[in-house]
């Protein structure tokens, strides 16, 4: 949103003025602040971390092996799920699960802006988590400051050390965790302790530690501010009823520091700008770098109480209500986006309901066109690899069909483990029955215990 409701000559007529950014200049050193918002966000925190720090050391037992619950075998090509295991196969479910990701995002930014941004985005957390080992390091944020400006000494070189000692130590731990979900950490810790890691687990290691403390530790509110695009076209998903941290321009101007006749309630006691992790004065309005944190609701709430006043003069509103005109109108835009995401929601499960148990592929053997066997018929060689989708070891048998008298010439039978993937070389055979060149055939694949277990592939059989 590109503009700001403002009072008129005091006349209060509301009409809107264009706004422009100006954060503050050098490293935003915010100050603390409690409250019901900042609660919220220390529980994110948690959360999330708990699931990403935690997620990866959860066993899962399958059949007599142990394997990690959530793990992306990539020499494999397969994604474990706890007891679902997906194949690259399934690249359309995940395709839905993108889509549906991204239209929550716009279904929770048209509701109530970046909401996302200011409580679950990983670069808050992370920057939540840095900024506060920081802050007890450091100290406030007027100590953090004067010892950013003070020359180097043995004093700051000490702090300084400690800090990014820990930063560091920390990059490196979510560094490990973020590649334990590829290569078991039971297994990578070990071989991380003797140096034995491949090229890209290395490489991997060095670049998320260094993302994560660049990201978290020196870029912070920057990344808000002029590196994110989502930041930059979230006013298209947006509109005048979104609820957004909004300043009550008509309840709190003209600013006084002291009760006065015809002033407003805000006393100009800047905290809101003192605790914004993005450095922005939300009394100029609704700007872009603003990510919906709450902390300068919590901060004017504090003041509000203090002095006496009601709170709310920094809340959640939409424009219009801002304004003054409490409007309630079927909102188009969150209507589309929760069918869609219904929808697209609604095919990904029914996607994961009618996986087939089996898969098969069917490669000729190059080496073997065709070949005359003693009886005078003419086989074919295939290679077959399929794939047990289901939880519990199967037995399946071949068979081929689509020209007259054609069948398996050699084993038609192969047992193949629990999710996984097993190989069998196939020669079919048909009479020669002077018809040349390539005929179609189907070759099917079917489980021994259930017939309905089946999946088939196309061919060509070549007849000499």
């Amino acid at each position: 949103m590109n503009t700001d409701t403002t009072l008129a000559g005091g006349a209060g007529v509301v009409r809107a003025v264009p706004l422009t950014f100006h954060p503050r200049p050098g490293t935003v050193h915010a100050r603390a602040v409690s409250g019901r918002f900042n609660t919220w966000r220390w529980a994110m925190v948690w959360l999330t971390q708990l699931v990403f720090y935690g997620g990866v050391w959860l066993p899962w037992r399958d059949g007599d092996t142990v394997r990690p619950a959530l793990w992306m075998d990539i020499p494999h090509e397969r994604l474990y799920l706890f007891d679902r295991v997906l194949w690259p196969q399934d690249a359309l479910l995940f395709a839905f699960v993108l889509i549906v990701a991204a239209l929550a995002l716009f279904f929770v930014t048209a509701l109530a802006g970046r909401l996302f941004c200011g409580f679950a985005c990983p670069q808050t957390v992370y920057t939540m988590m840095f900024t506060w080992i920081e802050a007890r390091i450091e100290g406030r944020p007027a100590a953090r400051r004067a010892l950013d400006a003070a020359p180097w000494g043995p004093r700051k070189i000490a702090l300084k050390g400690v800090k990014h000692a820990l930063w560091w130590a920390l990059a490196a731990w979510t560094a490990i965790t973020f590649v334990g979900y590829f290569s078991p950490i039971r297994d990578l810790l070990p071989r991380l302790t003797a140096w034995d890691v491949g090229m890209w687990e290395g490489f991997w290691l060095v670049f998320y530690a260094a993302f994560t403390c660049l990201q978290a530790g020196f870029a912070r509110e920057s990344v808000c501010q002029h590196m994110c695009p989502y930041s930059r076209f979230q006013g298209v998903m947006t509109d005048a009823h979104t609820r957004q941290v909004g300043y009550d321009r008509r309840r709190g101007e003209p600013r006084a520091s002291a009760r006065s006749q015809g002033a407003g309630d805000c006393v100009d006691c800047t905290i809101c700008v003192q605790v914004c992790p993005t450095g922005i004065d939300i009394r100029n309005g609704v700007q872009y770098a603003c990510i919906n944190c709450g902390l300068c609701i919590d901060a004017c709430d504090t003041v509000m109480d203090r002095v006496g006043r009601a709170r709310g003069l920094i809340r959640f509103a939409s424009e219009h209500q801002l304004a003054g005109r409490d409007l309630r109108r079927p909102r188009i835009r969150v209507a589309v986006y929760a069918a869609l995401i219904a929808l697209c929601a609604g095919a990904a499960l029914w996607l994961l309901a009618n996986r087939p148990a089996l898969r098969v592929d069917v490669l000729r053997d190059r080496s073997v066109l065709a070949r005359e066997a003693a009886d005078g018929r003419i086989e074919n060689v295939y290679l077959l690899k399929v794939a047990n989708l289901a939880g519990d070891e199967a037995d399946v048998v071949v068979t081929v069909d689509g020209l007259p008298g054609v069948r398996v010439a050699g084993p038609d039978r192969l047992r193949v483990p629990a999710n996984r993937l097993a190989s069998l070389q196939l020669t079919v055979s048909a009479a020669d029955e002077g018809e040349r060149g390539a005929r179609p055939v189907r070759i099917t694949v079917a489980r021994t215990d259930d017939a309905t277990a089946a999946a088939f592939a196309d061919s060509r059989f070549l007849l000499p």
